[in-house]
């Protein structure tokens, strides 16, 4: 019979072992109150925690537990339990007052580890979940194709190693494979920023998690030994995460993205990419393929596979000192919106091709989308209506309409299209769920539409405005996020005298909406209005709330035409300043290669973050966290900057670059369809609130309307047009480190994890980055 310390079970029967769940990537402190026992005996606590992630948060079975003791604590007594099995043996003294262990066979759900010692106790209860996930995403999409291999539904499978090396051969770029066996002779050597040198060879461990690819690449010394509690000395334990652009849905797993404009950019001959320089320097490249937007563009899924994947990494590799993120397009979506709605997963990111978030960047495109469908199609224009090129991009806020065709073509209709072809789908079969969607033949099959991807954030339609295909299959489809009712397109062009009142009323005439399907309407989208307050909640919407803790650079240039406004940039600038009273924990690059403003600031970016990051955790002071990013970047003397190109950026005095203190306009900050609408520069109003239309807000024009044409727009805004001074329908920051429930039961926009004040887990992040995050 299994003995049981005597003092455990009167401690559990009083209630004064109980495991405290605190904040996301946390440490689990257990306090145990002193109890007076009868011969006066007090017992003192022993704080027990998980030092991989988060203790609610293990996935995969196994993770990293350390008890730590008082110098009065006699060693040799600690004993040990998991689910009441003795474990003792798996830990040792990692610290002058810390047990640590790598405890593996965690059982799906709750586990128990209890630590007793003389006069001491404590219990912590980890919540273990599958490696196929989820942890806090909620249930999974249904009819996913896993990988040839897999060993089960959830598309697990056991991960493969391999070595790569660099070459010194400057024709052999990238990384080459390496045969430990038959060693190469051209290895380049390469030294850390700690000064340690070595042969750059690295090794590349690919698995599964979160039923996806994950790739973990770091410097190897191939023969030498590797513990999770003393790497080889070339790991510097931080750690570089790169993601990919676009925003899409898939059903099947893709391939974690390395490259700096992976999926937007073609990578620049003789730039090195700085996912190499990173590993060079003694970093561990991250990547999931989860974290790639244009695979998987849903916020909670970009979060959890990356924190899955740090934890194994803490597990497997070693502790973590910082974490930074590196990404074009997408790729500062996912960094942007993860930073913002899972705080402590990035501490630094380096974004370009910069969009703060998907949703108000893609009611800009709705919006291409629908004037698109107008301008292109003279049939519709009334009758000596007539609109050139020239007026179609004063409507959308662009310097050529060029914008919104690339905007509708290479992303709005990919990314909201149900029946898009997407990975992991089969053309549709009548009445075959596991096909893809058909709204004729197969109302009932796979949506490839990002709206039913995010459905455990956004909710699913109501009954009340369900279509014919919804009815059929008993089931609302994703909710839409967006409106645009109320919206007077071109009302700044009248405003300008660039269109004419026949023009302005045509347009908002015709102009219409979109249904569920995203096929047009006659009727304006009204939104769901739940759906659209679940994008703000639950951070598809950044609205900056929560990014007073992470470090950012962004660089970008002009874009030529391709849906990459500098603009978006500024969006954030804006939001972030808005949020927290300054943008100081922030650097803009502005240069003129389109989109990233220089081939180079890839690396030199990345290569100044880490400056910036070290700076921080050089500051041992009590100082909020966000104040040591603050104070860092100005000690350091990182700030904005432009390429200094003679005659369109010169600036007296410098040589090549300068602080930038350019206007906005010569960085070509350019419009969008609902800031000449009225709309503010912030652009994250889904919907707007109404007010009454009045004959002053749209006689603005060089004529006035006639009163044929004025009773038109009543008849198209019987409830109103927007009043852009108030705060959109349903508008709010971010809810932070929200849970959308298990894999059998969803809770539709999140609910926070439990616990409050949360505090940054040891193994997770270096002692400086630890604080207490908002809830």
């Amino acid at each position: 019979m299994r003995r049981v310390p005597l003092l455990v079970p009167l401690l559990l029967a009083v209630g004064l072992l109980a495991a405290v769940p605190v904040g996301p990537t946390a440490t689990a402190t257990v306090p145990v109150t002193q109890l007076a026992l009868p011969d006066a005996t007090a017992l003192k606590p022993l704080r027990i925690f998980t030092s991989s992630n988060r203790p609610d948060l293990i996935s995969g079975g196994d993770a990293r537990v350390a008890v730590e003791v008082t110098r009065d604590f006699r060693r040799t007594t600690l004993r040990v339990r998991l689910n009441g099995r003795d474990v003792t043996k798996r830990f040792a003294l990692r610290g002058p007052k810390r047990f640590e262990a790598y405890l593996t066979g965690l059982r799906v759900g709750t586990n128990v580890v209890e630590a007793t010692g003389a006069g001491h106790a404590g219990r912590l209860v980890i919540t273990n979940h599958p490696a196929g996930g989820p942890v806090f995403s909620g249930p999974q999409t249904e009819h996913y194709r896993c990988q040839q291999g897999a060993r089960d539904a959830q598309c697990n499978q056991p991960a493969t190693y391999r070595f790569l090396y660099r070459s010194s051969d400057p024709l052999q770029p990238g990384l080459q494979p390496y045969d430990p066996k038959d060693p190469p002779s051209d290895v380049a050597a390469t030294t850390t920023d700690r000064g340690v040198r070595v042969p750059f060879i690295v090794r590349r461990e690919d698995g599964f998690q979160d039923r996806d690819r994950y790739t973990i690449i770091t410097l190897w010394q191939p023969g030498k030994p590797w513990s999770r509690f003393a790497p080889q000395r070339q790991f510097n334990h931080k750690v570089l995460v790169t993601h990919g652009g676009g925003c899409g849905a898939s059903y099947a797993p893709g391939e974690p993205p390395l490259e700096d404009f992976s999926g937007t950019v073609p990578s620049v001959p003789g730039i090195e990419s700085s996912y190499l320089v990173a590993l060079g320097r003694g970093f561990t490249v991250l990547s999931t393929a989860l974290d790639n937007t244009g695979h998987n563009c849903n916020v909670a899924l970009n979060a959890e596979s990356v924190m899955m994947a740090k934890e194994r990494l803490v597990e497997h590799y070693g502790s973590i000192r910082y974490t930074i993120g590196t990404g074009c397009s997408g790729g500062s979506i996912a960094q942007h919106t993860v930073a913002n709605a899972y705080p402590g997963i990035y501490q630094g990111l380096v974004t370009t091709c910069s969009y703060p978030d998907t949703l108000t960047a893609g009611a800009q495109f709705a919006d291409y989308h629908l004037l698109r469908l107008y301008f292109e199609d003279p049939s519709r224009w009334a009758p000596g209506v007539v609109w050139s090129p020239t007026q179609f991009a004063a409507v959308e806020g662009h310097l050529t309409h060029l914008n919104a065709v690339v905007a509708d073509e290479g992303l709005f209709k990919a990314a909201l299209n149900p029946e898009n072809a997407c990975d992991g789908t089969l053309d549709p079969v009548a009445g075959d769920p596991s096909t893809r969607y058909d709204s004729e033949t197969n109302p009932g099959g796979v949506r490839c539409s990002v709206l039913d991807l995010v459905a455990n954030q956004l909710g699913r339609r109501p009954a009340s405005v369900w279509g014919p295909q919804e009815k059929a299959v008993g089931q609302g489809f994703g909710g839409i996020p967006f409106a645009n009712k109320g919206v007077l397109y071109g009302l700044g062009a009248l405003r300008d005298g660039m269109i004419t009142s026949a023009q302005f009323v045509d347009l908002n005439t015709k102009v219409g909406g979109l249904d569920v399907d995203s096929q047009p309407i006659a009727d304006r989208i009204a939104g769901d209005p739940a759906s659209v307050a679940n994008a703000y909640r639950t951070g598809l919407v950044n609205e900056a709330t929560n990014l007073s803790q992470v470090a950012i650079i962004n660089h970008g240039g002009p874009d030529p035409g391709i849906a990459h406004d500098y603009a978006h940039a500024f969006w954030t600038e804006d939001r972030l300043r808005r949020a927290q009273g300054h943008t100081d924990n922030r650097v803009m690059w502005f240069g003129v290669a389109p989109l990233i403003g220089d081939p180079r600031w890839a690396t030199e970016a990345f290569r100044e973050m880490d400056r910036w990051l070290t700076g921080v955790e050089r500051d041992r002071t009590g100082t909020p966290l966000a104040r040591k990013i603050v104070r860092a970047r100005a000690r350091l003397g990182i700030t904005d900057r432009c390429a200094n190109v003679p005659g369109l950026l010169q600036v007296a005095g410098t040589d090549d670059e300068v602080d930038c203190v350019l206007p906005e306009s010569v960085q070509l900050r350019l419009s969008t369809p609902r800031e000449v609408a009225g709309g503010d520069r912030f652009n994250d109003v889904l919907s707007c609130r109404l007010e009454p239309l009045t004959r002053d807000a749209v006689d603005v024009g060089l004529l006035p309307l006639t009163d044929a044409q004025y009773a038109e727009l009543q008849r198209v805004f019987p409830d109103g047009v927007c009043d852009n001074s108030a705060r959109g329908v349903g508008q709010q920051g971010a809810q932070t480190w929200l849970s959308y429930g298990t894999a059998t039961r969803v809770v539709t926009g999140g609910r926070n994890l439990p616990g409050v004040a949360p505090r940054q887990a040891d193994g997770v992040l270096a002692a400086s980055f630890r604080s207490q995050l908002r809830q």
